[in-house]
Formats: C-alpha cells, sequence, structure tokens
C-alpha cells in the first residue's frame, strides 16, 4: 500500500510541477507498480476501463471524420451571432449547452463535441478559449451531476442500488442547477477581463455567412446522419443495453466506410497522448485499489461518524469530493459503494445521493479528477494552448468548493 501511495503521489507531483509531460509520468508510474509488484499484470489490465477508452476513441474518430466538413465552424458563427458576440452571453450559451448536453449524452462525449466548437468561435471573437473551455469542463461536470446517465459515478451508483432515471433528476437536478448557476456566474466575473471582445471583432462575426463556411457539402450530407444516430444512441443506449463506448465506435465505423478520407487521415485525430495518460493513471489507481489504500479512505468514514446521520451523509459527500479530486471519480465510487451499503442500515436513499453530489462535483477539483477534464486537456493542448495542472486548479478548487456548500445546505435543508 505503502508503494502504491508513495508512487501516485510522485506522479501527480510530477504532473502538477508541469516539467514532465503528464502522459511520460503516468506510463512510467503504471511501470513501476507492476515492476515493484504492487499489482499483478492481469488485475492491471482489468484495472483500465475500457468503456471510457472506446469512447474516447470513437468520438475522436468522430469529430476528426466530420471536422473537414465544416460543420463546426457553422455551428460556431451561429453561435456567436446568437449571443451578438457580448461576452456574458457567449459564455452564458456555452455554458448552458454543454451541461445540458451532459446531463442527456454524458459529460465526457459533451466535451469532446463542444471544445472543437469553442476554439472555432473563440479564434473567429479574438478571445483567449482557455477560459470558455475550463468553463465548460466545469458546466460538464455539474450538468452531468443531475442525472443517471450524465457522469460515470451516477452509472456505477444505478447499477447498485436500482435508483431509477426519475429518482437521480428529482433527487439531484434541483441542487446541480442552482451549482451551475453560481459557479458559472462567478467564473464569468473571474475571466471577464480575459473575455473582452472588441467591437471590429463582434462586427465581423455578425457579418460572417456562416453557410459559407461548408467546405464539403457532400461529406457532410453522408455523415452528418451518422452523428445524429450516435447522439441518439447515447441517449438510447441503457434501454438497448449498449455501452456508450460501443454507440461512439459504430458510429466512428459507419462514418469510416462512407467517408472520402483515407483511415489513415482519419487515425492521426486520435489524441494518442491523451489515451495513453487514462491508461497510465487507471493502472496506478488500480494499484491503490489493490492494495486497499482507497478502502483505507472509505473506512475511515464509518469510524469517524459514529453512527450519526448527519456526520455520515455530510461525510460522506466531502470525503468523497476531496478524494475524486485525487483518485478519478469512477474507481473512488466503485469502492465506496460497498461501504456505503454498509453504513446505510435503514435503506436510506439520502445516502445514495450525498455519494453521488461528491463524487461529480469532487470531478471539478483537478485536471485528473474526472474522463472529461483530461480529455479537453488534451484536445486544447492538440490546438496548441495547454492547459496546465496548476491552472487548472485555479478554478478547479473555487468551484468545487462553492458547489460543495451549496450541496453540503441541500443535504441539510432536504434530507436532514
Amino acid at each position: 500500500m505503502l508503494v502504491a501511495i508513495l508512487i501516485f503521489v510522485a506522479a501527480l507531483s510530477l504532473i502538477a510541477s508541469e516539467r514532465v509531460n503528464r502522459t511520460k509520468v503516468a506510463l512510467g508510474g503504471a511501470v513501476l507498480v507492476l515492476l515493484t509488484q504492487t499489482i499483478e499484470q492481469e488485475r492491471a489490465i482489468e484495472a483500465i476501463d475500457f468503456n471510457t477508452i472506446g469512447l474516447l476513441v470513437g468520438m475522436m474518430l468522430i469529430v476528426k471524420l466530420t471536422e473537414p466538413t465544416g460543420v463546426y465552424t457553422f455551428v460556431a458563427i451561429r453561435a456567436g451571432q446568437i449571443s451578438r458576440g457580448r461576452p456574458w452571453a457567449v459564455v452564458g450559451s456555452l455554458a448552458l449547452s454543454t451541461a445540458l448536453l451532459s446531463a442527456f449524452l454524458d459529460n465526457l462525449t459533451t466535451v469532446l463535441l463542444m471544445v472543437p466548437i469553442t476554439f472555432v468561435l473563440a479564434d473567429a471573437l479574438d478571445i483567449d478559449p482557455i477560459p470558455l473551455v475550463l468553463i465548460e469542463i466545469i458546466a460538464s461536470n455539474l450538468g452531468g451531476t443531475s442525472t443517471l446517465i450524465g457522469d460515470p459515478p451516477n452509472i456505477l451508483i444505478a447499477g447498485a442500488t436500482g435508483l431509477s432515471f426519475t429518482d437521480f433528476i428529482v433527487n439531484l437536478a434541483p441542487v446541480a442547477l442552482v451549482a451551475f448557476v453560481v459557479v458559472t456566474g462567478c467564473l464569468y466575473l473571474f475571466y471577464r477581463k480575459r473575455l473582452q471582445i472588441a467591437p471590429e471583432a463582434r462586427d465581423r462575426v455578425m457579418e460572417l455567412d456562416a453557410r459559407r463556411s461548408i467546405e464539403d457539402a457532400g461529406e457532410l450530407r453522408r455523415l452528418m446522419p451518422v452523428l445524429g444516430l450516435t447522439i441518439l444512441g447515447f441517449f438510447a443506449h441503457q434501454a438497448l443495453h449498449i455501452e456508450p463506448a460501443t454507440v461512439a465506435l459504430a458510429g466512428a465505423t459507419l462514418m469510416l466506410a462512407l467517408t472520402r478520407q483515407s483511415v489513415e487521415e482519419a487515425l492521426a485525430g486520435i489524441e494518442w497522448p491523451t489515451l495513453f495518460f487514462f491508461i497510465g493513471l487507471f493502472v496506478m489507481v488500480g494499484a491503490l485499489e489493490e492494495t486497499g489504500a482507497v478502502q483505507e479512505i472509505a473506512d475511515a468514514i464509518a469510524t469517524v461518524t459514529d453512527g450519526d446521520r448527519t456526520a455520515e451523509l455530510l461525510g460522506i459527500a466531502w470525503v468523497s469530493a476531496i478524494a475524486s479530486g485525487i483518485v478519478d471519480n469512477i474507481p473512488f465510487t466503485a469502492t465506496m459503494i460497498p461501504v456505503v451499503d454498509q453504513l446505510n442500515e435503514s435503506e436510506d436513499d439520502a445516502y445514495w445521493w450525498a455519494l453521488a453530489l461528491g463524487a461529480c462535483f469532487g470531478g471539478n477539483a483537478t485536471l485528473v479528477a474526472a474522463a472529461a477534464n483530461v480529455a479537453a486537456a488534451g484536445m486544447a493542448a492538440r490546438a496548441g494552448r495547454p492547459i496546465g495542472f496548476v491552472e487548472f486548479l485555479k478554478v478547479g478548487i473555487p468551484a468545487t468548493l462553492l458547489s460543495m456548500i451549496v450541496a453540503t445546505f441541500y443535504i441539510v435543508v432536504r434530507y436532514l
């Protein structure tokens, strides 16, 4: 356990220092836990979430294949024109769109769709895209909190408890909405100076003909129906008993069959450093799980709260938020589910809502806390505007604290 903890802490420290590429660090950490036999190779492979990897690959291919049609430029121009180039309207429309899509698709898929549009829009308005991308990441995790399918921790909780789609919306959507309004408003105020749009840039966007941005109408007609079917597939994947990765890979495969682009060109659009970062991270977190380090954190809640319901609910929420920011909210939630089940002797659903709020809101704390964060950062780096670990912390920690304060009041008022 000590070896697993030391390697993970050292890896996080190196990533935070930004002196070494984070993919190199993650892969190095994964190799170390294997060489030290902290985790066996078979267990390390099992620790890799291939659903996340498959979803990433599929969506990266879809974005790469549809990008040359000019559709993202079209959407970006229309978004800028609808907002009339007003900074608060730009932020509001992008954040709200991201939150809504995250609730009904999932937050990882949403950022993969929204980030390319955001870079094009920021370029048209001649503003820094990074504040917009950071706001979208935060909004995706907040919006994903509100439904069963929006964030992976909720999917895990639903699978373990049988709670319905409606249960999640009724119990989590109200607090997610309040947190979204509070956090997005504060982030806009924080970034307001970096989002000033010059009058000439605003006029230039309003004068653009969005239809002229479509570069290949034939390719667009072939591929956009597939994109639409893929998005519908995400909405229906649970009813169809199909994993999101299967939906994304099926859409990408059909696009490859229909496109005039070569396979080599399409594969060049995959963010390989991001995928290998995830693989390394999953293996290191798997070592923490295998050695019992994550379980120790979870068990400590039961000891400290000593059976007090108020302490247990708030303890689950806050410990989940803090721990999810460190070890990724997906494996931590999987580890916490049996612990919460033991604590919840009276079968009180409030315990599960506390876990969901802590894990989902905690996904905003650090760059590695949620899959959506890492994916967006990878796309930003590919566009030549990398997001630093510390840069993310400056907004991630305040956003998490604000949303958790809202969650605390919500739990106290509704469940205590």
